[in-house]
């Protein structure tokens, strides 16, 4: 498997999108040096991935309380 990197358009060429290419197999997974994942490791990632997705939900909810909260300063102040 190679992963290569392709520019996106319009973002002033400093975000890239990977592009995976070649096949993986099912159910078969492997890590950062070739190898294959435990079932522990992957129980891990998971459970880290989980949390990561916890905390951006959380700031992104309290991004939308600070707007609401400027919102409403601005509202007053006139």
């Amino acid at each position: 498997m190679c992963i290569r990197g392709a520019a996106q358009p319009g973002v002033a060429g400093r975000a890239q999108r990977l592009v995976v290419v070649g096949h993986a197999r099912p159910g078969v997974g492997r890590g950062r040096f070739g190898r294959p994942v435990a079932g522990g490791e992957r129980a891990e990632l998971e459970r880290l991935r989980a949390e990561a997705r916890k905390k951006d939900k959380r700031i992104r909810e309290l991004e939308m309380e600070r707007d609401v909260c400027k919102r409403f300063v601005a509202l007053w102040v006139k």
